[in-house]
């Protein structure tokens, strides 16, 4: 079963990167360049939402994290959607194997979702929008 961790007790992971010698210049060029695209606090808010999907579908599927069926309940989709009948539904087609009762968790989730920005994939330099 998976632990329920805080970030009171648990530090959060950090992730370093290693420059080429004589190339530390470009270091404070580097840092943060995912919270200059994106807002760091609609990134934790994704975060959190993952962790819960992925324990309420542990509930539904009745298994460890690990043996969650692969589904890929995109946020953004369920954001594109022009109501929540078709998000209800869009998230009914991909718990179609689930045999548990999932009305609670899809109205959950559709109340989690609401509100939430869409993330645009940052482009790279020269690329253009479809």
């Amino acid at each position: 079963m998976a632990a329920v961790t805080s970030p009171e007790t648990t530090p959060q992971p950090r992730v370093y990167f290693q420059t080429p010698p004589g190339t530390e210049e470009e270091v404070p060029q580097k840092q943060g360049r995912v919270t200059v695209k994106y807002d760091r606090k609609e990134l934790r808010r994704r975060l959190n939402l993952e962790e819960w999907i992925v324990s309420q579908l542990m509930n539904l599927y009745d298994c460890e994290e690990d043996e969650v069926p692969e589904l890929e309940i995109d946020v953004d989709e369920l954001l594109d959607l022009p109501s929540d009948v078709e998000r209800t539904i869009r998230v009914k087609m991909l718990l179609v194997d689930c045999y548990k009762p999932n009305d609670d968790f899809i109205a959950a989730l559709l109340e989690k979702v609401r509100g939430m920005q869409k993330l645009n994939t940052p482009q790279k330099k020269g690329e253009l929008t479809p």
